[in-house]
């Protein structure tokens, strides 16, 4: 683990898998400089991630722990966890590691931080990597008749009934917090003993307080961000689950329409965390990506 600090002081983590430090995994080059990784949750501490499925062994990973979550500070200023406000965290973290341009990698909820990191910061990004990404920074709308369509993908499995009156109730307006742990298994493309842990994990990993103020008012100016990654010029990959319900490959096809160069990739049988669902594919793609 290594720190920095941000803008206003708190002090940053972040954890390099891969590199100098593992040469015995290393398939890429030497000497490579690290992708820049941000988490989702949103404001989940990076360890969830894993070594993505062992991109690790094609490039350095460096992991950021979003303030207040991981090995990270908590900040004097709780306000500061707003997404757009974070930017200027990655802007720090790339200012001491040391790099011109960076390869941004970001997941999920981190994929909004990266989205308003690249319309602000777009001639420090060489590539940009949106894996499963959620639409709210750039306005998209996800209907529940796509949710269900996606969801009928899994129909055979035996826990299905149950997750399906579940996302029911969600998409009607009546979500409990029994519904949403009913569709914990929609999350994963096998749920096993793996995904099982993985989920288990969460509840420790996620500093809340930090979650609801990710998105508060202010955070996102769709209209804004979405006309300067008109602009952006840099490669884009968006790395879709075919049975992700949170990131369904339709909607991740209008994110993919945002970038002028831009490639959507639909990872079969794969859901929110396709390097957990098929581990050989995701790195594969990615690494082909990030080469």
């Amino acid at each position: 683990m290594s720190t920095f600090s941000a803008p206003d002081g708190t002090e940053l983590a972040y954890h390099v898998l891969g590199g100098e430090a593992d040469p015995e995994r290393r398939t890429g080059p030497a000497g490579a400089a690290p992708v820049v990784c941000l988490p989702g949750g949103p404001m989940q501490a990076s360890a969830y991630l894993g070594d993505l499925g062992g991109l690790s062994a094609h490039r350095p990973l460096a992991m950021l722990d979003l303030r207040g979550t991981g090995a990270s500070e908590v900040p004097r200023d709780t306000a500061s966890y707003r997404c757009d406000r974070l930017v200027d965290d990655v802007e720090a973290l790339r200012e001491h590691l040391g790099l011109d341009t960076m390869d941004l990698l970001a997941h999920s909820g981190g994929t909004n931080l990266a989205v308003l990191y690249a319309a602000r910061h777009p001639e420090r990004v060489a590539r940009l990597a949106l894996i499963t990404p959620s639409v709210l920074a750039v306005g998209i709308t996800v209907t529940g008749d796509v949710r269900r369509q996606t969801a009928l993908l899994r129909r055979d499995e035996p826990w299905f009934p149950t997750a399906f009156a579940a996302l029911e109730a969600v998409v009607a307006g009546r979500a409990t917090a029994e519904s949403w742990q009913a569709m914990t298994p929609f999350s994963y493309g096998r749920w096993d003993a793996t995904a099982r842990a993985h989920r288990a994990a969460e509840d420790e990993q996620r500093n809340d307080e930090a979650a609801a103020a990710f998105g508060g008012e202010g955070a996102y100016d769709p209209e804004s961000t979405r006309a300067a990654l008109a602009r952006f010029a840099s490669p884009v990959l968006v790395l879709a689950g075919e049975a992700d319900l949170n990131s369904p490959p339709p909607a991740m096809a209008e994110v993919a329409a945002l970038f002028p160069h831009a490639e959507l990739v639909v990872q079969p049988g794969a859901a929110h965390f396709p390097w957990l669902d098929d581990p050989a594919r995701f790195t594969a793609v990615t690494a082909a990506f990030l080469a």
